[in-house]
């Protein structure tokens, strides 16, 4: 499984690095067929206090789950949107059982 992460206009750090990675782990009691999560930060003009963007993209074998999150800091991005994609993956999963 790949984990591809990508800052626009600005260098994440070891630390938000190490953070996306331990919060991305978690997914995988959801689906352990993932091959790839990736992460695309960028600071939104204008300066605003909301605006770290992160956009998220999971792909697992014939799905692809996406969320978009803007927020005061960049963790907190990146927890709305897994927990989003964490719905998405539930749901997905249920919809599956069913047929």
């Amino acid at each position: 499984m790949k984990l591809r992460i990508q800052s626009v206009n600005f260098d994440a750090t070891d630390k938000l690095e190490a953070y996306i990675e331990k919060k991305s782990k978690k997914l995988e009691k959801f689906n352990d067929e993932i091959l790839s999560k990736d992460f695309y930060l960028k600071v939104v003009k204008p300066e605003t206090a909301a605006n770290k963007q992160a956009d998220i993209k999971v792909a697992a074998p014939g799905v692809e789950f996406f969320a978009s999150k803007t927020c005061d800091t960049f963790e907190e991005a990146i927890d709305l949107g897994l927990e989003a994609i964490e719905k998405q993956m539930i749901k997905f999963k249920q919809k599956s059982a069913k047929k």
